[in-house]
């Protein structure tokens, strides 16, 4: 759990007293409603006073790392300075380092062990062939700079074409609570940004209200907060569906692991050159493999494999969620 003592989890008779977008939250955290101050209307917790409660907690828990000390050395003695040098492993010895985890990495952890136990996770496959959006940055990539002031990147494709297929299979924008189905009527992207300090998801809201050059220019923003250490909790709470890159780190292939209380998250992964058949013809061509996870409580592999592929197919001809076709 969190360096912070974690709170008790609420009686179902305090939750009902909340609004569903703060139960939510309460439950994903796992809070104790009786502990936050609540500011609005006859003391009832909003999300704000959620969100602030869970910065608080945060900072309490922040401390310094106590200094790695080698196994076999005194403790007592370990922080001290020391003139002499490290002593060295004597043959067929083998030494550790412990170190305490960091809060975000507790938090992490605490994350992805909620997310294996609490969801029926599949994962489907397809490719997608890059050609297209390569030869576009190629051809537009500076004046897009000089219009915009950012880059033309590769993931405001992947989100656009992501928006297209959550507006056609709904159910992956969609989630659990409790007994009933929440579907929800907007997109806010989370976009996966690893860090020095860990990995952490921002989320583009309303991403199916913004441009290209729009989503370009918040994911800029957002990944420049996380590596800065500046992103609030605000900025990483919430999402209702989510985008990872581990291609951009070499990965060939992978499952991602979801995003509770989220019902789906597409992996990006590294493009490779493949031979495929154009036209009864093999030719060489930029293919990459995307995975999709997914709540499969929720979401039916005849919708999760329906919305890969169009994701896919988006990709592949971005003229076609580009002018809307």
């Amino acid at each position: 759990g969190p360096p912070a003592a974690r709170e008790k989890i609420a009686a179902a008779g305090e939750l009902d007293d909340l609004s569903p977008a703060v139960r939510r939250m309460v439950e994903e955290f796992g809070l104790d409603p009786s502990t936050v101050p609540g500011t609005g209307r006859d003391g009832r917790l909003t999300k704000e006073d959620v969100v602030a409660h869970l910065a608080a907690r945060d900072a309490r828990a922040k401390a310094p790392e106590s200094p790695a000390r080698q196994s076999g050395t005194p403790g007592p003695g370990a922080s001290a300075p020391s003139t002499t040098p490290p002593r060295r492993a004597t043959p067929g010895e083998r030494e550790q380092t412990r170190t305490p985890l960091s809060p975000i990495r507790s938090r992490i952890a605490e994350r992805m062990v909620l997310s294996q136990q609490s969801t029926a996770t599949l994962t489907t496959f397809n490719e997608c062939d890059c050609g297209e959006i390569i030869a576009l940055r190629k051809k537009h990539r500076e004046a897009f700079k000089a219009r915009h002031g950012v880059d033309l990147g590769f993931m405001g494709f992947f989100v656009k074409a992501v928006v297209d297929g959550l507006r056609n299979y709904p159910m992956l924008n969609s989630q659990i609570d409790g007994t009933e189905v929440v579907r929800n009527h907007y997109i806010d992207i989370g976009i996966a940004v690893a860090a020095e300090h860990g990995l952490a998801v921002p989320v583009l809201r309303d991403a199916d209200a913004m441009s290209l050059a729009q989503v370009e220019a918040e994911i800029a923003r957002l990944a420049k907060r996380v590596r800065e250490k500046t992103v609030t909790l605000a900025e990483l709470t919430g999402g209702t569906f989510s985008i990872t890159n581990a291609g951009s780190y070499g990965a060939l292939f992978g499952t991602p692991i979801l995003n509770p209380p989220q019902s789906g998250i597409l992996g990006m992964y590294a493009i490779q050159e493949k031979p495929v058949v154009r036209e009864g013809q093999i030719v060489v061509r930029p293919i990459m493999v995307l995975a999709l996870s997914y709540d499969h409580r929720l979401v039916d592999g005849k919708d999760a494999g329906l919305f890969l592929k169009h994701v896919a197919e988006c990709v592949s001809s971005p003229g076609r969620y580009l002018l809307d076709l």
